[in-house]
């Protein structure tokens, strides 16, 4: 049940960074912050649904959920912090990701598509980057984040 639940909330997310960029102009910060924040709370919630079972990979989510949560607060309420961040803050996200996809890969070295999670965060966080560094849109960078968990919910789902 709680990896049902974890299944769906990373699809309704991912669905929502994907859909939400396209729904009007919101200035890059909040962008970026949504897309962390949300990610945060997926890592959170993965983070204490498998304290039961994996402690260290929980924890390893909770801390990388608990630092994710203050970033995304920061940029969310502080736009000129993208000021002070605009260089760091796209190879931030993008390394966040390849971070989160390597904790995948840790968490889930048992279940069958657990794997393919871990690589598609780094190979999701590498294009982050590459594509942070020549275009600088951010719904296009948002979207990758929202693909990523879109992609989790999906391997989680189909692993049983």
């Amino acid at each position: 049940m709680k990896t049902k639940f974890v299944s769906l909330l990373a699809i309704i997310l991912g669905l929502i960074i994907i859909i939400f960029p396209m729904m009007g102009v919101i200035g890059v910060s909040s962008l970026i912050g949504l897309s962390v924040l949300l990610m945060s709370i997926y890592l959170l919630v993965v983070g204490v649904t498998i304290i039961d079972y994996n402690t260290s990979g929980a924890i390893l989510d909770l801390f990388l959920g608990i630092i994710l949560l203050l970033l995304s607060i920061c940029l969310i309420f502080n736009p000129s912090l993208l000021g002070f961040l605009a260089e760091i803050t796209l190879y931030l996200a993008g390394i966040m990701l390849i971070i989160v996809g390597l904790i995948s890969l840790i968490n889930n070295r048992t279940s069958r598509f657990g794997f393919y999670i871990g690589i598609a965060g780094v190979v999701l966080g590498l294009l982050y980057i590459i594509i942070g560094t020549y275009i600088s849109n951010p719904i296009i960078l948002g979207t990758l984040i929202g693909i990523w968990l879109v992609l989790s919910g999906v391997f989680k789902l189909m692993d049983r």
